[in-house]
């Protein structure tokens, strides 16, 4: 089957899931799911625009960066873009962009990139143009993330949230269990509160990813991670060791969580089971609300946010997680021109509101949160409650970051293949054992 006979099968076959529930098929990027793989143009009918092209491999990027891009047409008449936005597999789009920067010709103006992906760009002579000149000016109106996809001082990436992780509650599950989502306020309620849930309904409270989401977001929130400040390698850290034993416990012991459908949060399997609410709860990004109205929509009404639970040796009550770094390559031959409008598009403030009236992320610059465009009545606030934000602005100071080095991509690999496979399905390797495995094998690589 060719490149778009695929892409209109792939659209087909997920209509059918969310009409029958049925459950199929998987993916492992951090942002919401691809369905196609299709070429959307801005600008095309405009005589003497400046031709950019945009390599993304999420179908709501696509459609955001073409919005942008006519709005700029609308503001800029002086200096019109026809912006050709590609929408790839996600592996195969950061393969592309590899071999393309690598070989020094085939890359796009314009470039989304992956979290996990970043820091393979970021190795040896960087291909992507500095953001610096974009960035540095309003510095003290973007939240940390901001800081992930720099390296020596220098700006690469422009983030498209702040990706701050939540817990997404099913308050008809919940209800019927008697739990009062607002009682829970540590992760020794939440278990508590699991336990009553299933016996009260039969359903888990929760389901893990079999990849790094099922670790991660725990391990920072903790104030851990897989690296610190100074690069060296923390996985087999003993907070990290205990955070990932709390999570086995959660499935293997308490039995109040199980492994996620299709292996993690992105998948058409997941999506038909949540639809059907096959769980009471799910911690995961802000992002997430823009599946849930995409995917999940028998669930409108009956979701509620809150900040997750804490724990005992820390004050984080979220972490920044998943995210997108979009770069300008050095290939451009309108270099200037495609970092104007990708301020435009994401670093602006009007661009910060758009990424929430459009995909409902949160925004990366901290002067929008408080913002009269961010209460307007959307989908997002009919889907879940209007004190969205006002929750986020109770916990902005207490928000983790994360640590990204150029070993990064390697750890959340063995993560993915190995520790929560071994330990979680397996049961053959005990968190200890499986962490430390891991992070030698990192440690060699990296001549640690």
């Amino acid at each position: 089957m060719n490149r778009k006979g695929l892409s209109i099968f792939s659209a087909l076959l997920l209509s059918l899931v969310l009409v029958l529930s049925a459950c199929s098929g998987g993916g492992n990027s951090s942002e919401p799911a691809t369905t196609s793989d299709d070429t959307k143009t801005a600008g095309e009918d405009i005589e003497n625009a400046t031709e950019l092209s945009f390599w993304t491999f999420a179908g709501t990027h696509a459609d955001f960066y073409v919005n942008a891009a006519e709005r700029w047409n609308e503001q800029h008449k002086d200096k019109p873009i026809k912006l050709k936005v590609e929408n790839y597999p996600f592996d195969q789009m950061h393969n592309n962009l590899l071999m393309a920067l690598q070989s020094g010709s085939g890359a796009p103006d314009l470039v989304d990139i992956e979290l996990a992906k970043f820091p393979n760009f970021l190795k040896g002579d960087i291909q992507l143009e500095p953001l610096n000149d974009l960035i540095e000016p309003e510095l003290d109106k973007f939240t940390e993330r901001i800081n992930i996809y720099q390296k020596d001082g220098n700006f690469y990436g422009a983030p498209t949230h702040l990706g701050a992780s939540v817990v997404y509650y099913n308050t008809e599950i919940m209800d019927q269990a008697g739990v009062d989502i607002d009682s829970i306020i540590t992760w020794d309620d939440y278990v508590e509160a699991g336990k009553k849930v299933v016996e009260a309904t039969g359903k888990p409270m929760t389901t893990i990813a079999t990849n790094w989401y099922g670790i991660w977001p725990y391990v920072a929130q903790r104030g851990s991670d897989f690296f610190d400040e100074n690069g060296k390698i923390t996985l087999d850290s003993e907070k990290n060791i205990e955070t990932l034993e709390f999570i086995n416990d959660m499935v293997n012991k308490h039995k109040i969580a199980e492994l996620t459908p299709g292996g993690n949060y992105h998948t058409e399997e997941f999506y038909g089971a949540m639809n059907q609410g096959s769980q009471a709860s799910l911690v995961i990004p802000m992002y997430y609300m823009k599946d849930f109205t995409t995917y999940m929509p028998d669930l409108k009404g009956k979701m509620q946010i809150r900040p997750m639970p804490k724990w005992s040796d820390s004050d984080y009550q979220s972490v920044t997680m998943g995210g997108t770094g979009t770069a300008v390559t050095n290939q451009s031959e309108h270099v200037e021109l495609a970092k104007e409008f990708l301020y435009f598009a994401k670093l602006s403030k009007e661009g910060n509101i758009q990424l929430w009236k459009e995909l409902g992320f949160d925004p990366p610059r901290w002067d929008v949160w408080e913002d009269p465009q961010m209460r307007e009545d959307n989908v997002f606030y009919q889907y879940f409650h209007d004190d969205i934000f006002d929750i986020l602005l109770d916990i902005r100071e207490n928000i983790a970051p994360i640590q990204l080095n150029e070993f990064t991509p390697d750890i959340l690999t063995e993560i993915d293949s190995n520790v929560m496979h071994s330990v979680l399905r397996e049961q053959n390797l005990t968190p200890e054992e499986a962490l430390k495995q891991s992070a030698d094998t990192v440690r060699q690589k990296a001549g640690e």
